[in-house]
C-alpha cells in the first residue's frame, strides 16, 4: 500500500510526531491510521520512559482563578528546556492542569506522594466499614484494596480524568502529560500544586 504525504500529514496532526516518524508507522501498520496511532504511542512511552531521568530545570507556573473568586489553584509544571516552556502548547497543557486541579482540589500530585499513615487510616476506615456491612473475611482485602486505590486516585491530580472529558477524551492528567511529553521530545513534571478556598 502507498503512503501518500496527506496520509502523513493526517498523522501528523493527529499525533504531533515527527513527518519521518509518522511515516514509519504508517508504512508498518500497512496504512491503517489507528494501528499506526497505537504504535506511535507505544514508541512515544518507550522514549518517554528514557527521558523520566533527565532533569527539568525549566517550566512555567500556571493559576486558574474561578469566575467566583473564591476558588483557585496553582501549579508548577517542570520541562527541560526554556524552548519548550515558552511553548504555546505547554502553556496551556499548565493551564488545563490548574484549572482541573481548581475544580477537584486534588491533595497530591501523585499516588506516590500520599503519606503511609493517611494511607493506613483510609484503610482502616475501608476495613470498618467492609466488616460492619457483613462481608466475609476473604472477600473484605479485595474491597478493601479496591477502596484504597479509587480513594487514591481521587486524591492524586496524576490519576485523574480532567474535567473536561469532551476537549480530553476522557484521559487521566497523567495520560495528557505522556503525550505531552511524547510530543516535545521532553521530559514534562508537574512538580507542584496548591489549591485556594476562600476561609479554608
Amino acid at each position: 500500500m502507498s503512503i501518500t504525504a496527506a496520509d502523513v500529514k493526517a498523522l501528523r496532526d493527529r499525533t504531533g510526531a515527527a513527518m519521518m516518524d509518522a511515516k514509519s508507522a504508517l508504512v508498518e501498520a500497512d496504512g491503517d491510521v489507528d494501528r499506526a496511532v497505537e504504535l506511535l504511542r507505544v514508541k512515544g512511552q518507550a522514549s518517554a520512559a528514557k527521558r523520566e531521568g533527565r532533569g527539568t530545570n525549566e517550566g512555567v507556573i500556571a493559576s486558574y482563578i474561578h469566575a467566583n473568586d473564591k476558588v483557585g489553584a496553582m501549579v508548577e509544571v517542570q520541562c527541560e528546556t526554556d524552548f519548550v516552556a515558552r511553548n504555546e502548547e505547554f502553556k496551556v497543557f499548565a493551564y488545563q492542569v490548574a484549572l482541573h486541579a481548581a475544580a477537584t482540589a486534588p491533595q497530591f500530585v501523585s499516588t506516590e506522594e500520599i503519606p503511609e499513615e493517611e494511607r493506613e487510616a483510609e484503610k482502616r476506615v475501608f476495613e470498618e466499614k467492609a466488616k460492619e456491612e457483613g462481608k466475609p473475611d476473604n472477600v473484605v482485602e479485595k474491597i478493601v484494596q479496591g477502596q484504597l486505590d479509587k480513594w487514591a486516585g481521587e486524591v492524586a491530580l496524576l490519576d485523574q480524568t480532567h474535567v473536561n472529558t469532551e476537549k480530553h477524551d476522557s484521559k487521566t492528567i497523567e495520560e495528557l502529560r505522556q503525550e505531552l511529553a511524547a510530543k516535545t521530545g521532553e521530559n514534562i513534571r508537574v512538580a507542584r500544586l496548591a489549591y485556594f478556598r476562600v476561609g479554608e
